[in-house]
C-alpha cells in the first residue's frame, strides 16, 4: 500500500490508472484517506524526522527553522471556495505555505488559497509551531513577512523573526543565506510529479500529499544509511 501510494506521486498520475502490479486503487486510495484523516501519515513523517536528524548528528527537536511559500496552480476540480488569484506570481491556484527546519526537513505546512498573503498565513501557523516546537526560539523568512508580524512574534510568541532580503544591485540567480534552504525543499518536493500542479478538491488532501513525498524521501535516506 505504502509502495502504491508512492508511485501515485512519484509518477503524478490519476488513481484510476493504478497499475495492476499493486493493489485496487480504490482499496489503496482508502488507504490513504484512513491515513490521512486519522493522522497517521502525518505521525508517521514526524517520527522519520527526528530520526534522520539524530543520524545527522542533531537533536530530534530542532532550535530554529525557515518559512516561505510556493504559489501553484489549480486543477479544475479545486472549486472556487478553496483557490484564489496571487497577484505576485500570476498564478490561479492555491499557495504551500511550509516550514522546515535547518537542515530541509518539513515541519509545518498549510495549503491555502492563492490570494492569503504571506503575513495572513504565518499569522496562523507560528502559534501552532511554538506550541508544537517549544525548543524553536529563531525564525528566517522572506520580504514578504515583514512588517508588524516581526513585532508580534517576538512580545507574543518570543519568537526571533529575520527577514533576508534580496539586495537590489543584484542580478540573476543568487543564492540567499538560510532561505535556500527551504528553496530547496520546494525543489525537493517538485520532484513527485502529482505536486507539479493542485489536483486536490480538499486542501487536507493536498498538505497530506506534501507529507508523503517528505516521508519517501527520509525512508531513502535512513535506508541508505543502514545499508551503508
Amino acid at each position: 500500500m505504502l509502495d502504491a501510494v508512492f508511485y501515485v506521486l512519484d509518477n503524478g498520475i490519476k488513481w484510476r490508472a493504478m497499475p495492476v502490479d499493486f493493489p485496487a486503487w480504490d482499496r489503496v486510495y482508502a488507504f490513504f484517506r484512513r491515513w490521512r484523516d486519522a493522522g497517521l501519515i502525518t505521525e508517521l513523517h514526524d517520527r522519520l524526522r527526528g530520526k534522520v536528524r539524530e543520524r545527522a548528528g542533531r537533536e530530534a527537536e530542532p532550535t530554529a527553522a525557515v518559512i516561505d511559500s510556493q504559489s501553484v496552480k489549480a486543477d479544475v476540480v479545486v472549486g472556487a471556495g478553496s483557490r484564489g488569484y496571487d497577484g505576485g506570481k500570476k498564478i490561479n491556484g492555491r499557495r504551500r505555505h511550509l516550514i522546515c527546519d535547518t537542515v530541509g526537513l518539513l515541519l509545518m505546512i498549510n495549503v491555502t488559497a492563492g490570494n492569503v498573503t504571506d503575513r495572513q498565513a504565518a499569522t496562523d501557523m507560528l502559534p501552532a509551531l511554538r506550541e508544537r516546537f517549544p525548543t524553536i526560539t529563531r525564525l528566517w523568512a522572506d520580504g514578504g513577512y515583514t512588517g508588524t508580524l516581526i513585532t508580534w512574534a517576538l512580545t507574543v510568541l518570543h519568537l526571533v523573526v529575520t527577514v533576508i532580503k534580496r539586495s537590489d544591485d543584484t542580478s540573476g540567480f543568487v543564492v540567499l543565506p538560510r532561505r535556500w534552504v527551504v528553496e530547496r525543499t520546494f525543489g525537493w518536493l517538485m520532484r513527485s510529479r502529482r505536486l507539479a500542479r493542485d489536483y486536490e478538491r480538499r486542501p487536507d488532501t493536498s498538505e497530506a500529499m506534501i507529507l508523503w513525498p517528505m516521508t519517501m524521501l527520509m525512508t531513502r535516506r535512513l535506508a541508505a544509511r543502514a545499508q551503508a
